[in-house]
């Protein structure tokens, strides 16, 4: 069955042990003390952002995989932030501000935070933002630039699942695609329909307000919101030949012919690569 270990916690984070303990060796960890004293761990919440940019106009994404000849996580609505946060306020659990990019649209966020002095070269043009209600679920994935993302959470707890890239094989990944199949359930797992499930091994965690996770680069993760939460992704760019070459290809030939494709063929080319997931691992 799917096997799950806890990932480490550090209280006091130092460059050394981050490094020599996780970075090296690419393993996820929770970091409680980095956000100790930024403005945004004591501010930060709907109605601050509210004051700063609530008339904002906003795009919004939903949870449910796409099958036309739009993109996969293609935009469903756009609204005022005010508004999409009363209905998060609600118990909207199925719409999500997803990579919002904070230093465009509210700069002044810029001076609740700060770049951690940690060993890593953060791309400090693009700290981005996503949003969700209670009950939330964001898909299994991983990201297409092969990043060291921090992943900076604020507001109420949120569960995380990841595996590492050599887990690949039993994840159900669809190709051309960054995501897992979109059917499967990795809290309940059906393991008569998705027998490969039964091997992996990954980490979990919950993150709290001020919590850093430290996802690696190409890790899958699988996030839910247990309560109404926001976070802030830190990135910092890949130096290794492999993982440049990787994110090369991915947004360069990947994506281009996902889009491509889906732009022709709508659910044809989704609904081939869906069977593709399943007589690959077979």
């Amino acid at each position: 069955m799917i096997s799950l270990t806890a990932v480490d916690v550090l209280e006091k984070t130092t460059q050394e042990t981050f490094m020599k303990n996780y970075k090296r060796d690419e393993l996820p960890v929770v970091m409680k003390d980095i956000t100790q004293g930024w403005r945004a761990t004591k501010l930060w919440s709907l109605e601050y952002f509210e004051r700063l940019a609530g008339e904002k106009e906003v795009k919004l994404y939903g949870t449910n995989s796409s099958r036309d000849k739009t993109m996969l996580y293609g935009e469903q609505t756009s609204m005022k932030i005010k508004k999409y946060f009363d209905l998060l306020r609600s118990g909207e659990n199925d719409l999500r501000m997803f990579f919002f990019e904070i230093l465009k649209e509210i700069p002044e966020l810029q001076h609740d935070f700060e770049f951690p002095e940690i060993g890593l070269k953060f791309f400090k043009k693009l700290p981005t933002m996503f949003f969700g209600g209670k009950g939330a679920k964001v898909q299994m994935h991983f990201d297409i630039d092969c990043a060291d993302i921090f992943l900076c959470h604020f507001g109420g707890k949120k569960k995380v699942m990841l595996f590492a890239p050599d887990q690949t094989p039993f994840m159900y990944h669809v190709p051309y695609s960054f995501s897992s199949l979109y059917d499967i359930d990795y809290r309940v797992p059906d393991y008569e329909k998705y027998p490969a499930l039964k091997h992996l091994n990954g980490y979990e965690t919950t993150l709290h307000h001020g919590d850093v996770l430290y996802i690696p680069p190409g890790w899958w993760h699988y996030i839910e919101y247990e309560e109404m939460g926001y976070s802030m992704a830190l990135r910092a760019l890949p130096r290794k030949p492999k993982n440049i070459y990787t994110m090369m290809k991915n947004v360069f030939w990947t994506r281009k012919v996902e889009t491509f494709m889906r732009k022709k063929q709508g659910s044809k080319w989704t609904d081939k690569n869906e069977k593709l997931a399943v007589t690959n691992i077979e």
